[in-house]
Order: C-alpha cells, then structure tokens, then sequence
C-alpha cells in the first residue's frame, strides 16, 4: 500500500500547497481521499491518470476538499471512452446531489457533455479511444456514508467515523482504510474528538489535520471545529498510532521556524515519529 499526499492545504492558494487530496494505491485500485484544487492535474503530474481512479471517498463539502471533482469526472468519462467501470463514489450526504448537480442530465456540465456525445467529431474521437455509438453519458455510483459504516473492496476495508468540524451546517467524516499491508487514517477536517482516536486506535499512520500552533489558535479564537499541533499530537498519542503525519496546515505555518515550532508542540504531547507533510510526500507502507 502506498499513500501520496496529493495536496497537503487549506482554502489559501499557495503554489506548493493548496486545497486536501490523498492517493491510496492497493494492488490494482487507486482510491482517492478528497479531491481539492488542481488534485487532477497534481495526480497526472505524478504519473496517475484520471481512467486509474476506481475509488473516491469525500469527507465533507468544503470547496477546498472537492473543487476538483468535476475536472476528475469528465476527464475520467471523455478519456475512458465507456470502457472502464463507474467511479465509485462515496461521502456524507448530499453527495449523490452534489455529483448529480456536476453531471447528471441537468447538471452544470450538461452543455458540455451533450457536445461531447453529438457532435460528430467528438463521436469520432470517441470511437477512436475504442468507444462505440451512442457515447454513453457519464456514469457514476454514489453511496452515502454516516458514522460507522464501512466499505468493503477485495483488498481493502474503508470505516468511516464522525468528525466534528462544521456541523450542523455540513455532516464531516473522518477514515480508515485497512490492508494486508497496514492501516492509515485521514482525519479530514476536524477538532479533536473521541470518535476520531477511537477510528485511529492502533493505526500504523493518522494523517491529521494541523491548522496551526495551538497557542495561537486558542488565542484567535480558532480552536474550535480545528485540530492544531497540540491537538494532533494529543490524538496520536491517545490512539496509539505508529506514526503521525501532519497535513492540512495553514499559511502561518509556512515558515521554517513555524514549522519547527510546530513539530516541537507535537513532541511535547507525542513520541513517536512525525512527518510535516509537503505536496507530493510519498509513504509505502508494503
């Protein structure tokens, strides 16, 4: 199993770090945790196509976690040319309205894709890829997921847990995927809360979120429906977990000294091994 933090931010554009998206490998799925900005073209950088996706599972609706999942769709659609099987979507309700309202009949994109299937250039473009006429419209299965639920593949188990971010006005989860090869947790976006330690409970690696210095978020008033570098620590360390990955961290922490600071507030509360987490950072966990 391999995991590739395909973006590591928040909603604040930075070059190198912007928006929530994570890539787990698994024998021949690739499953993907969130689909922020650019996650697409992120992927295809790193050498992973859009057609390779099997798997998506959204935590929550927040732009900086989904913004990208029409970009993922139609590119998956127009380039599997109808040969490869529905992405499997999965995530807190509305999710099946939200990608409805992306590529469904009446959707956003609806212009786009009717041009797609009729125009007859398109139509040959499309048989050239291997596809065949009528061009099927995009087909994809949602499920939606609450607390508890798991999502059971060939290879992999997916539990899904309660994460307390902005409720009542979006339901937040939190997973754990589970292989022959080893257990990791994406916290999404939340505050430190028992549901999430319990879901991370003997994990090999949480990828937790990391807003900022836990002093300054408690000063600014920020500390709630958040996990800071105390916060990430103190889950970790409750949970037992192997390692722990610090992800989702804002601009203030972009300078070194922040960053060091922020690992040093980690180690204060947790003594395993700690990753401040960049675009691209790889762990293989075969």
């Amino acid at each position: 199993m391999k995991v590739q933090a395909v973006g590591v931010g928040t909603p604040t554009p930075f070059a190198h770090n912007w928006g929530s998206s994570f890539l787990v490998s698994v024998g021949d799925d690739r499953i993907l945790f969130d689909c922020g900005p650019g996650a697409t073209a992120k992927m295809v950088d790193s050498g992973t196509k859009p057609t390779e996706i099997t798997d998506l599972f959204l935590t929550h609706l927040h732009f900086d976690h989904v913004v990208d999942v029409p970009a993922l769709l139609l590119s998956r659609w127009d380039q599997g040319a109808g040969l490869i099987p529905p992405l499997r979507t999965y995530g807190p309700q509305p999710t099946a309205r939200f990608i409805e309202e992306i590529v469904g009949e009446n959707g956003l994109f609806r212009e786009d894709i009717n041009a797609r299937i009729g125009h007859p250039v398109s139509q040959r473009i499309h048989q050239n890829r291997g596809g065949s006429l009528p061009r099927p419209r995009p087909r994809t299965k949602e499920t939606e997921l609450v607390a508890g639920d798991h999502v059971r593949q060939k290879a992999w188990t997916v539990t899904a847990a309660h994460a307390q971010h902005v409720q009542p006005f979006l339901d937040c989860l939190a997973y754990r995927i589970d292989t022959d090869f080893g257990s990791v947790v994406f916290t999404g976006d939340t505050e430190p809360c028992e549901s999430v330690t319990q879901l991370a409970r003997g994990a090999d690696v949480l990828f937790s979120m990391c807003w900022d210095l836990q002093a300054r978020m408690e000063r600014d008033g920020e500390d709630v429906g958040q996990t800071g570098t105390v916060g990430a620590g103190k889950m970790a360390a409750d949970a037992g977990v192997s390692q722990l990955v610090l992800v989702h961290h804002g601009p203030q922490l972009d300078p070194v000294d922040q960053r060091d600071q922020a690992l040093a507030d980690v180690a204060s509360v947790y003594d395993g091994p700690v990753v401040y987490a960049e675009q691209g950072f790889e762990l293989d966990l075969t």
